[in-house]
């Protein structure tokens, strides 16, 4: 019968170390102030927003079709990055910074949130990007008179670019056991 090797007793730790670690720990509040500033950076996106609102209603019947629709369209990609805010902030805050533990009962607290992890968040963002990128790129294609063959190239290029790196993202999540 071989006999079991005894179970070593727990490193005890210096208060040095104790007090360097809860350092470290706590450090992670530097984060705060980024994510106050990404809501200051959606107040920047609401003016922005109200701004393409207003000249779209204001010159409504003025403006050609092409300048309507791109005008929907930046207001839908405005859209689009600001509800890309929103995941970033709260899910990095709960991920990296604190949980919101006070909020979890609260009746409007969005089902995903206290549930994206980073992998998660990262895939969120990819798509978001590639989103906005394709918004962008049909932007300009209502536009397509006013852009050089090259430019346009260039658009399309790295709208593809975003396309594919998104999708290899995805596939190595999934290979690595992670996706859903």
């Amino acid at each position: 019968m071989e006999s079991e090797k005894p179970t070593p007793a727990p490193r005890r730790s210096s208060n040095a170390e104790h007090y360097f670690e809860h350092f470290l720990f706590g450090s992670r509040w530097i984060l705060a102030p980024v994510y106050l500033g990404l809501v200051g950076a959606m107040l920047i996106l609401l003016v922005k927003f109200g701004s393409e609102l207003w000249h779209l209603l204001s010159h409504a019947f003025s403006l050609s079709e092409s300048e309507i629709i791109i005008g929907v369209l930046t207001l839908v990609d405005v859209a689009l990055i600001m509800n890309l805010l929103i995941i970033i902030i709260f899910s990095g805050y709960e991920n990296f910074v604190s949980k919101m533990d006070d909020l979890h009962s609260h009746h409007d607290r969005p089902e995903w949130m206290g549930h994206i992890s980073f992998t998660d968040l990262k895939i969120k963002v990819i798509g978001s990007i590639v989103a906005i990128s394709g918004i962008e790129l049909l932007k300009s294609f209502m536009n397509v008179e006013n852009l050089s063959d090259r430019e346009m190239a260039w658009m399309v290029g790295i709208h593809l670019t975003f396309v594919v790196s998104g999708v290899l993202y995805a596939v190595m999540d999934r290979l690595q056991g992670k996706g859903h």
